[in-house]
């Protein structure tokens, strides 16, 4: 069993696809290598990959919700980042992350959570006419943030302090 996946070096061209600026990263993106920034508004992103991104309010703005865990989610998000037409997905997120902000994006995750709440039924109305299913991802991310999520960061932290892969026997950094 693996605690972290690390999905950058097995993305060889399509790293081309992944142009998104740090600086324009939207604020409910997870941590961790991948980020949805200046992204476009048509809501390609969850037809490729539904299990890892999300719509940012009225606009569709993409954002990633849950960090690739296989080369399928890395394929998926892949596909998704070919289809966005403005390139706004970026792949660079471990050189900007460090471990004091991946805490400090925890510590804040209840603004995250309210989000959530406050547009369950925005998302449920859209899913009537797009039928993306956008409101069950919400709920996922809202059980990702009280469940796996804090297990996750840990083993992202363990990566970021010491750029390996952490195995059983390590002990994983605290939140």
């Amino acid at each position: 069993m693996k605690l972290y996946f690390d999905p950058v070096p097995l993305l060889g061209d399509a790293r081309e696809s992944f142009q998104g600026r740090w600086t324009d990263r939207k604020w409910l993106n997870v941590p961790g290598p991948f980020y949805g920034a200046d992204t476009d508004n048509c809501g390609t992103g969850r037809i490729h990959a539904p299990g890892l991104v999300l719509y940012e309010g009225e606009y569709f703005t993409e954002y990633v919700y849950q960090q690739p865990r296989s080369a399928e989610e890395l394929r998926q998000l892949v596909d998704a980042a070919e289809a966005e037409c403005l390139s706004g997905y970026g792949c660079d997120g471990d050189e900007h992350w460090t471990p004091a902000a991946v805490r400090e994006w925890w510590r804040d995750r209840g603004r995250i959570r309210e989000y959530l709440a406050d547009r369950r039924g925005a998302w449920e109305a859209d899913d009537e006419k797009s039928g993306q299913g956008t409101a069950a991802a919400a709920r996922d991310y809202a059980m990702y943030l009280e469940g796996e999520l804090a297990a996750h960061l840990r083993a992202y932290l363990f990566w970021l302090d010491e750029r390996r892969l952490p195995t059983l026997t390590d002990r994983l950094p605290r939140l």
